[in-house]
């Protein structure tokens, strides 16, 4: 009759904490979810729609990248650059796509009857870079700004608003 004694083991302790633990882990899976779409996709999802992130006091984009779309911009896309960068063992290359917006249909047309001088002057700039100069983010944004001002020498002005990089191989 000993035996009889023993209490049984509660095992209801034990699953309360297992579903608490549960219901602590998706709320905070949601939360972080919820976060991620409000910072980053939201942003992303108006820009699509065409609602500026930020604008200046006029509306428009600066001729060094800024972030607000000028109301009658154009898109006019550059051809895809393949060149070996500037490195000591000369084995790294980069692949790159742009895009440039232009004030008008007028300079999407001039960019694209100064294909060769564009082409070239975009070849001369990219492959005296090396990797070290391509890898931070600010090297990046310094080189559209770059590619912004050689396009606007071509053009004869600040024709150039801002420069998007599409596409980004470094290999």
């Amino acid at each position: 009759m000993a035996e009889e004694a023993a209490p049984p083991k509660k095992k209801s302790g034990k699953l309360k904490w297992i579903i608490l633990i549960l219901l602590l882990l998706l709320l905070g899976g949601g939360g972080g979810g919820g976060a991620y779409w409000w910072f980053v996709m939201r942003p992303a999802a108006q820009n699509a729609e065409g609602a500026p992130e930020s604008a200046n006091a006029e509306g428009k984009a600066d001729a060094k990248g800024g972030e607000a779309p000028a109301r009658n911009a154009k898109v006019a896309k550059l051809p895809t650059f393949l060149v070996n960068l500037a490195d000591p063992t000369g084995r790294r290359y980069l692949k790159l796509t742009m895009e440039v917006e232009v004030g008008s249909d007028a300079t999407v047309k001039e960019l694209e009857g100064q294909s060769a001088k564009v082409r070239d002057a975009v070849i001369l700039l990219l492959s005296s870079k090396s990797y070290a100069d391509l890898a931070p983010i600010e090297s990046k944004l310094q080189l559209k700004n770059e590619v912004a001002e050689r396009l606007n020498q071509i053009l004869g002005g600040p024709k150039v608003l801002r420069v998007y990089i599409t596409e980004m191989v470094i290999q």
